[in-house]
């Protein structure tokens, strides 16, 4: 983050002699603008205290005016993306005007920034074409209370991991899914050991769903990780009733060595 706002600092500078070629945006006396942006908002700048404004929605940031039309001359608000900065020139409205701008390509930059990897809508836009694909592996497969999950696939991107996993709810019962949580066990546990189990949290889910019926896909992305041989890589489904029923899906590092090289 520390970089991030460095780089921020430095690409807004310069920018700020040329307010007058600044896309222009009219705030009204005591009407709300919302920006709506194609990627998460990761930072924001109000170059003045009379213009106030908050993210109520990760793509979404509110702005309006603190006090009357008199004390506001203008204003210029930056705004940044995963990939993207944008700035706008705020001066005085009147009803009437759009109250919703959509920050469009052709008025941001982009930001070239080592290390902050692929944005959300770059991960989304892989995971959907990677389910749309018809599963042709079973790399590892689990059984238990008549639910099957399945590691259909694993690919691999740069830095990222993206694993491909399946359930199949044999039974008539609907599965309310607690939760999937991942993490890297130990292979074999000893009473005299304590077994060792770290977990590990998805970059990006593709979709949020709580239940199925009958069958169940989704794609979780990973940043690249290392484990010894002697851990294993766990993916345990669990449903929420008190009897619920968990299966475990182990998958081994191997799987993720072999896994298939991506395009971006």
């Amino acid at each position: 983050m520390k970089k991030l706002l460095f780089l921020l600092s430095v690409l807004i500078a310069p920018a700020l002699y040329a307010q007058d070629k600044l896309p222009v945006v009219y705030l009204p006396e005591s009407l709300t603008i919302h920006f709506i942006s194609p990627e998460p908002i990761q930072y924001v700048d109000i170059s003045t205290k009379e213009v106030i404004g908050d993210i109520p929605l990760k793509n979404v940031l509110r702005l309006k005016l603190r006090d009357s039309l008199k004390t506001f001359p203008g204003a210029v608000v930056t705004i940044a993306g995963e990939k993207f900065i944008a700035q706008y020139r705020l001066l005085p409205g009147y009803p009437g005007v759009p109250t919703e701008v959509n920050i469009m390509q052709v008025e941001t930059k982009p930001l070239d920034i080592s290390g902050i990897g692929l944005s959300q809508n770059q991960l989304r836009a892989l995971s959907l074409n990677l389910v749309a694909k018809r599963p042709d592996k079973r790399i590892e497969t689990a059984k238990a209370f008549d639910i099957k999950g399945r590691l259909n696939h694993v690919y691999t991107l740069g830095d990222y991991i993206f694993l491909d996993i399946s359930y199949q709810n044999k039974t008539n019962l609907k599965y309310d899914i607690a939760d999937i949580r991942f993490k890297v066990d130990d292979k074999k546990v000893t009473k005299a050991a304590n077994n060792q189990s770290v977990e590990v949290k998805p970059e990006f889910v593709l979709f949020d769903q709580s239940s199925f019926s009958k069958s169940y896909r989704n794609i979780f992305v990973f940043r690249k990780m290392t484990f010894p041989g002697n851990k294993v890589f766990h993916a345990e489904l669990s449903e929420k009733q008190l009897s619920g029923r968990i299966l475990t899906l182990s998958i081994t590092y191997q799987d993720l060595l072999d896994a298939d090289t991506l395009t971006n």
